[in-house]
């Protein structure tokens, strides 16, 4: 692995599986809770992502990135996605245990925002943010209020991934030799056409640590009688975020409530309520022929079921705090690292943030009930 100058890795035996981790140089391991910050990174990806924030944020935190089962120099288990993700959050949990960390600060990317409050469900939190976060109630599949199109969940899952996607990850493709290359993937839907960086190389690496095993990415599909003739599977990363699987809308009836902060971009190709990674948007666009229409097949809106739903844990006592960046897409860190820095510390409550040079930011409070 490409590590950044500060950064170390290790693997961590839990009774689970081997879970690799990065950490910085320096860490005190008997840091407290309270100044510990664990980061879960998305699908097809790994810990690489976070090394810029990792090494942006004060040095008197303790901060650990994560590789989820089959990314990254995590072991390549199997995933049974009739779990949902909670074969991520099991793991992830594990690795705490490991490591003596009884509970920490939790911040998820897209498929990692879902772990995260998977792990929130079962297992205490002291905050959560949630980055380009995956709805709560999954990738694809259902209406506004989260009640599913089919009762298979067609057109959600392994099925619909790109097969000559998956072939240049297996092939370890690190060109821009075509639009499904894992590099241009990463142009046009991990960040914004503006972004550019020295570090594009590290970023492609880490998409290529995504094990294509069987039980790993994508995952297993099933006929369907419903358009686009596919259905969710039982295994591997896609099927974890069908919606008869995952349902993470929950967190509202939690009776302690962790501190959430949702930051999200305007330009986010992949998780938006026009999300080009949803078939049922692409067949509304005419992209998939035989589109049934509005009324049976609608684009699901992911970022205002994310609105609704942590409205509601607002309503419910919880206090959120929402980072909307103009312009910006599915990897605000990388992208605007000053303002997501600045509004991770606020949540995390860090006392050091006075003297802190980064920007206000522009974060928006959502009120509760009281």
């Amino acid at each position: 692995m490409t590590l950044f100058d500060g950064i170390t890795a290790r693997a961590v035996e839990t009774p689970r599986l081997t879970v690799g981790i990065l950490e910085r140089e320096g860490d005190d391991p008997a840091t407290p809770p309270d100044r510990t910050l664990v980061l879960i990174h998305g699908n097809v990806s790994s810990s690489l992502f976070w090394q810029e924030l990792m090494l942006d944020l004060p040095s008197d935190l303790r901060v650990i990135a994560i590789d989820l089962r089959g990314f990254g120099s995590t072991e390549h288990a199997p995933i049974d996605a009739t779990r949902g993700l909670r074969d991520f959050s099991d793991d992830v949990h594990a690795t705490l245990e490991a490591l003596g960390i009884p509970t920490a600060h939790l911040m998820g990317w897209s498929m990692g925002g879902g772990v995260v409050l998977q792990y929130a469900l079962e297992h205490p939190a002291l905050s959560l943010t949630l980055q380009a976060p995956v709805s709560p109630y999954g990738f694809g599949g259902t209406r506004r209020d989260g009640t599913r199109l089919t009762d298979d969940d067609a057109g959600v899952g392994g099925g619909g991934a790109n097969p000559d996607f998956v072939q240049r990850l297996i092939d370890g493709d690190a060109s821009d030799d075509a639009q499904t290359s894992p590099r241009n993937v990463f142009r046009s839907g991990y960040v914004s056409s503006g972004y550019t960086t020295e570090h594009e190389d590290v970023w492609v690496e880490s998409m290529l640590t995504t094990s294509t095993a069987t039980g790993n990415y994508p995952g297993d599909g099933a006929a369907s009688p419903n358009w686009p003739g596919f259905a969710a599977g039982t295994i591997g990363v896609l099927n974890t975020m069908a919606p008869k699987y995952f349902d993470a809308s929950g967190i509202v009836d939690l009776a302690e409530k962790p501190p959430i902060l949702w930051v999200h971009g305007t330009a986010d190709a992949i998780v938006s309520d026009a999300s080009f990674y949803d078939l049922n948007h692409l067949g509304q666009l005419g992209i998939i022929p035989g589109w049934p229409g509005e009324e049976v097949a609608p684009a699901q809106p992911m970022v205002t079921q994310t609105r609704d739903v942590l409205e509601a844990y607002a309503a419910a006592g919880g206090a959120v705090s929402e980072l909307s960046l103009e312009g910006v897409g599915h990897a605000p860190h990388l992208e605007r690292p000053a303002e997501v820095r600045q509004a991770l510390l606020q949540v995390i409550g860090y006392v050091g943030m006075a003297a802190d040079p980064a920007p206000p930011t522009e974060a928006i409070i959502i009120p509760s009930s009281d």
